[in-house]
């Protein structure tokens, strides 16, 4: 479109025709939806939960574990073909848990935590990096594990998510239900 010049007595009149004018103010409003309210867990039920699931963890039992070969257990009502699928790598672990550096009494901590947080989370696969070290975690891990009830199986990771200084964990978790509206 072309820009017109106005005259003089076109500006004038303009101006006259707006006398007692204000200029409007913007009043478009812009939807902000709603942030989901995060249901939040007391500190104290999160510290009552990490030690009932690290009280399974016993370092005088000795699980049957498989001698030859990775690293693996599965528990006794468990599809064997899970484990074979943690081996491929199938399952991508949507948590990681890294013992780097901890005490075996850290670690078992650690270990209740993360059961926890995937039991009331409905994680399903887990990644926990145990490294090599003095292979006291790497040795004591799999025995820890074994030892737990939600625990379905675990296999050496593969190469992409630590290989033999981690293991991929497999925890049973409830039916998921959406939570009760607040």
């Amino acid at each position: 479109m072309k820009k017109t010049n106005l005259s003089a007595e076109d500006k004038a009149l303009f101006r006259q025709l707006m006398n007692g004018t204000r200029k409007l103010t913007q009043d478009t409003l812009r939807h902000i939806p709603a942030r989901k309210k995060t249901h939040e867990i007391p500190v104290k039920r999160l510290l009552a939960e990490q030690v009932d699931n690290s009280h399974y963890f016993s370092d005088e039992f000795q699980p049957l574990l498989a001698s030859d070969g990775p690293v693996r257990y599965i528990r006794a009502d468990t599809n064997a073909y899970e484990l074979k699928k943690l081996r491929r790598g199938d399952y991508t672990p949507e948590i990681f848990l890294d013992l780097h550096g901890l005490t075996q009494k850290q670690a078992k901590q650690e270990l209740g935590a993360l059961i926890a947080t995937c039991h009331r989370e409905h994680i399903f696969c887990a990644s926990i990096m145990h490294g090599h070290g003095k292979h006291i975690l790497k040795q004591q891990t799999p025995l820890w594990l074994a030892q737990h009830p939600h625990i379905m199986a675990f296999h050496q990771a593969p190469k992409a998510f630590g290989g033999d200084a981690a293991l991929l964990v497999l925890i049973e978790v409830d039916t998921w239900q959406p939570p009760e509206l607040l």
